[in-house]
């Protein structure tokens, strides 16, 4: 009896995940959609000719926004499908980020040396992590690959 009540509530814990994800997702399309549209309005600008880099920072600074925002979607599209949130599409999203504060605090000339080095050995232990995890995932695949080879041979 009590493992039908759990199941129950796992089933509506699980539905009620996939609904506040598909509101996440919608939001997030939703905000690529009219960030996509002002950088075009943005784009009409620069024929103003105010200057080299006046409206060029808001163009990058945009760009790397939606990307930052696509690599998110992409995050939350892996969970519809596998219903598993992937460690290196977060660990993607994040890299995505910290890259775009560093090129946008370099275009402007705001980085400070002391900045830059921690963002930059942030960086880098992102990076491990995304090289590590990668690594692991394809040792567990091949181990399972081999498992299911020795079930074949026997």
């Amino acid at each position: 009896m009590s493992k039908s009540i759990s199941q129950k509530i796992k089933v509506y814990f699980d539905k009620s995940v996939d609904l506040v994800f598909a509101v996440i997702l919608v939001f997030i399309i939703l905000g690529t959609a009219i960030g996509t549209a002002q950088l075009f309005v943005t784009t009409w600008k620069l024929l103003a000719f105010e200057g080299i880099t006046g409206h060029y920072i808001d163009i990058i600074a945009d760009v790397l926004t939606l990307y930052v925002l696509i690599e998110l979607s992409r995050s939350l599209v892996e969970y519809f499908n596998s219903h598993k949130l992937r460690f290196t599409s977060i660990v993607d999203a994040a890299i995505v980020f910290v890259l775009r504060e560093i090129l946008i605090a370099l275009f402007k000339h705001e980085m400070k040396p002391e900045m830059l080095y921690a963002l930059s050995l942030f960086l880098l232990v992102l990076g491990a992590i995304r090289v590590a995890s990668l690594l692991v995932y394809r040792h567990e695949k091949a181990m399972a690959d081999n498992s299911g080879r020795d079930v074949e041979n026997a």
